[in-house]
């Protein structure tokens, strides 16, 4: 189906354009959102109509986006979650929390405007890319850890994966696990 664009929408073409897209993907999301019209004669026209209106409009969002994109870009913010002694998170940190967690702290961001290929399942320092308009972008770094404590020492550049790094050096000697499977030690206790 051909379609004409109402909006810059990413890896498909900037307003105005007449692309061709699959029949489900107009039918289903650009359509019914507003973000294209059906490429035929009387649409053409309409769109022509109000091209001026729908650019001031888009340069309007832009620049709002830019503002929002000023005061977020380079944050970094901190989630603390529960996870084993390897990193590994138990559960993950997908794009609705992240949305919920800026949205927390005062800038408005919907889950769908998070981009993340997949949940985030360990923990570390991450850079995450949010699209607040189609031609503006903002960086922001999630510090995920265990607790605040951990999240400022990581945020230093430690990396908190091991036993040693989460306990610190007085870690217990008999809690290290060379020490279970020593087999001096089993003789000993055969003796």
């Amino acid at each position: 189906m051909e379609v004409i664009l109402l909006e810059r929408i990413s890896r498909l073409g900037q307003m105005g354009d007449t692309v061709k897209v699959k029949d489900g993907f107009a039918r289903n999301f650009l359509l019914p959102k507003g973000k294209a019209l059906r490429a035929n004669e009387a649409n053409k026209k309409k769109f022509e109509g109000q091209r001026s209106q729908l650019e001031a409009r888009n340069l309007e969002r832009k620049s709002e986006a830019q503002q929002i994109a000023d005061k977020l870009d380079g944050k970094s913010f901190i989630i603390v979650r529960s996870a084993g002694e390897t990193g590994q998170l138990y559960g993950s940190v997908s794009t609705r929390d992240i949305a919920d967690l800026l949205t927390a702290e005062g800038f408005s961001v919907n889950r769908n405007q998070v981009e993340l290929n997949q949940p985030i399942k360990t923990i570390g320092l991450t850079n995450v890319a949010i699209a607040l308009h189609p031609e503006v972008e903002s960086t922001v770094t999630l510090n995920i850890a265990r607790s605040t404590e951990e999240a400022e020492r990581q945020s230093r550049g430690e990396t908190l994966t091991t036993a040693e790094a989460i306990y610190g050096e007085d870690i217990n000697e008999n809690a290290r696990p060379d020490n279970f499977f020593d087999p001096a030690t089993e003789e000993e206790v055969e003796g």
